[in-house]
């Protein structure tokens, strides 16, 4: 299909209200438009790669020289723009002769804009008819078939070739619209095709905004949470913490047997490359929460949903894959656990998760010992045999780090993991698919994968 022309943006609602005339580039109205920007800066045509329309109110060219104006527009054709849009009648009375001369003779479209129309409405309508366009004509093989929500998403998961104005111009044309000051929060939920539970978490959160859609290995989707940290999510969730609020939320959404990964907060300003970490983190974390033996097991009647900040030490022990890092991993083990596995091998113990579910919680015996189910002298006890096999006091502050990533490396390795309770597995999140890059052959998106995780045997 073929891309949208200057002509169809010149007919577009907005535009039209603008009163644009055209002064010049008449034979040039069926070329192209790849993108529209607006700017206020005479160097403008240094940003631009080739097929813009470029929407200004000719502030830069009040003060500017005949010379610099005429250089201006030979610029902007250097570059292949497809056409300069001026707004005339406020910031500059009237279009300078010399514009109009220097495009004529360029046979670059120039347009005049008579009436005051905020560049934005002008810009999003253009930019969502450009977005719609290319992608109802993309040639590309993808499990969703047409759904630019699942194709959006893809895109970010999989970090393509985007800019800023595309991922929000195809927000828009999904119905993705973040409020002012908005947390974006990914989450990947493994063990269904359907969306409902995601969107029984978002009528929990009093109705956020959400891009959701299914994919082979998952449904993955993008949260769109109020700029006050989920304190206002009707109440129920309001605990400041937007993570935690959409956890807490699929506790209660999800159902029994699924697994829920979630990403970290990221504001909705902070660009597309912010989007696509937390869909990333919480694509990343779901696979270790499939591969990777947990630190405690999760409730056997609900689902599994854990974090990017829950497993932020196992992936970064795993940055890469296990089988990476297997030897790294044995040796800060050895080093550091050796005597106390050398124990538990010669007498069964359970002193290793002790140690572990200790140093999780802050080196507190009252829940140390609710969280193993058994006494507080029982648990005197376990410490006092680690910290002799071991030679240390485990509440030194210098320790608690080495300590931690060891135990958790140690559970990586092993596949050993808390309360014998089989972990869920499989290979791998599936690859999202397809996705065509502008200008390029198709390409998959897959996350490393943790291959190499040992047996959950226990």
């Amino acid at each position: 299909m073929a891309a949208l022309t200057l002509r169809e943006v010149l007919d577009l609602d907005p535009v039209r209200a603008s009163e644009p005339a055209l002064l010049a580039g008449e034979g040039a109205l069926d070329r192209p438009v790849r993108w529209v920007h607006s700017s206020e800066v005479y160097e403008g045509a240094n940003f631009l790669d080739g097929g813009e329309l470029l929407l200004t109110n000719g502030f830069g060219l009040m003060d500017a020289d005949e010379q610099i104006r005429r250089r201006y527009v030979r610029e902007l054709a250097a570059r292949g723009a497809a056409g300069l849009a001026v707004e005339v009648g406020r910031s500059l009375p009237q279009m300078p002769p010399e514009v109009v001369d220097e495009a004529r003779r360029l046979g670059l479209p120039l347009l005049a804009l008579h009436r005051v129309v905020p560049f934005v409405r002008i810009t999003e309508a253009a930019n969502r008819a450009i977005v719609a366009r290319g992608l109802s004509g993309r040639s590309v093989v993808r499990p969703w078939g047409g759904d630019h929500t699942a194709a959006l998403l893809a895109d970010l998961a999989d970090r393509a070739a985007l800019n800023q104005p595309e991922v929000e111009a195809r927000s828009a044309l999904a119905g993705f619209h973040p409020g002012p000051g908005a947390r974006l929060i990914g989450v990947s939920v493994h063990g269904t095709r359907e969306v409902g539970a995601v969107d029984r978490a978002v009528r929990l959160l009093g109705g956020a905004a959400v891009l959701r859609a299914p994919f082979p290995g998952d449904v993955l989707a993008l949260l769109a949470l109020p700029g006050d940290g989920g304190a206002g999510l009707g109440g129920r969730f309001g605990s400041g913490d937007p993570v935690r609020a959409v956890q807490e939320a699929f506790r209660t959404a999800a159902d029994a047997g699924l697994t829920v990964a979630v990403g970290h907060a990221v504001d909705a300003g902070s660009g597309w490359l912010r989007w696509s970490d937390t869909l990333r983190a919480a694509r990343t974390t779901l696979e270790l929460a499939l591969t990777v033996p947990a630190a405690e097991p999760p409730a056997p009647e609900g689902p599994l949903v854990t974090s990017a900040r829950a497993l932020a030490l196992e992936r970064e022990l795993t940055r890469g894959g296990v089988d990476t890092n297997r030897d790294r991993l044995d040796r800060l083990v050895q080093h550091t656990l050796g005597p106390l596995l050398a124990w538990e091998a010669a007498h069964p113990s359970d002193l290793v998760r002790t140690l572990e579910v200790h140093l999780r919680h802050g080196c507190s015996p009252t829940r140390t010992a609710a969280l193993l189910h058994i006494g507080r002298q029982s648990l005197y006890q376990r410490l006092e045999r680690i910290e002799s096999l071991l030679g240390l006091e485990i509440d030194d502050p210098d320790l608690l780090g080495e300590l931690l990533a060891a135990v958790c490396a140690y559970r990586v390795v092993r596949g050993r993991s808390a309360g014998g309770a089989v972990i869920r597995r499989r290979s791998g999140v599936a690859p999202l698919g397809l996705v065509a890059p502008r200008g390029g052959a198709a390409h998959r998106y897959s996350p490393a994968p943790l291959r190499g995780a040992a047996p959950n045997a226990r």
